[in-house]
This record gives structure tokens, C-alpha cells and sequence, in this order.
């Protein structure tokens, strides 16, 4: 990655997911996907379909959310759940926090559940807690 931006607009976070779903082949597949927002303006039920398409193929979504906007936390960890990821709220340590747990992510999505567990560390505990047994 080479940077982050960061655009002013309606969420596309339909157009985010569908675009997970139609990457990687089944030979070099895309694990996880992670995504930090703030806001939903899109209709749940679309994005609760999606995440159940990502559930069925695999295929993991990260949710962090900055901000305390309740309709966002509702919708981001109803994705995270359907999908087979986790949610968190990012807190006043945002980016230490964020850092964390974009390893364990990595940890994730490199080495699954069993790296969660040997690594043992508190932001992968935190994940660990909320993927599906």
C-alpha cells in the first residue's frame, strides 16, 4: 500500500463488497477484507445480503468503526457477524489500537484461528472472541 485517502460522499460500502466477493481465483484467493468507516447511508438489508455472500465463500470482513454514529455500529457489526469477521470501535488510541488489530487481521489471514490463538496477544484475543467457532 502506498497511501490512504480519504473522499467526502455517500458510502459505497455495497460497491466495497461486491467487489471483495469477484476478487481472487480459487487458487490465490482474497482471505479477509477490512474496512474503517464512520457512517452507513445504504440500506441494510442490501449490505446483510452481501456479508451473507462473503459468509458462504469464505470470506471474512474487519469492520472498524471511528465515531459513535448508532446506526453504523448496528450495520457494521451485523456485516462483521454475517460475514465470519469481527467488529470494533475504534477508541481515543486510534491508531495504536487500529495498528493491533490490523496484525491480527494479518495473523488471520495468513495462519487462521490457530495463529490467533498461539499468538495469544490481546487484539488477537479480541477477534478471536468474536469469529464463529
Amino acid at each position: 500500500m502506498d497511501k490512504v485517502t480519504c473522499k467526502g460522499g455517500p458510502t459505497q460500502i455495497a460497491r466495497l463488497l461486491t467487489h471483495y466477493l469477484a476478487a481472487g481465483t480459487p487458487t490465490a484467493p482474497v482471505r479477509s477484507l477490512i474496512f474503517i468507516g464512520d457512517a452507513v447511508e445504504e440500506h441494510p438489508d442490501t449490505l446483510f445480503n452481501l456479508a451473507g455472500q462473503c459468509r458462504l465463500k469464505g470470506q471474512p470482513v474487519f469492520i472498524f468503526q471511528e465515531g459513535a454514529d448508532i446506526t453504523a455500529t448496528r450495520v457494521f457489526s451485523e456485516i462483521a457477524r454475517i460475514s465470519g469477521g469481527a467488529y470494533a470501535a475504534l477508541g481515543a488510541q486510534n491508531a495504536q489500537a487500529m495498528g493491533l488489530l490490523l496484525r491480527a487481521v494479518a495473523r488471520y489471514a495468513s495462519g487462521g484461528r490457530q495463529a490467533l490463538t498461539q499468538s495469544g496477544t490481546e487484539s488477537d484475543k479480541l477477534l478471536l472472541a468474536q469469529l464463529p467457532k
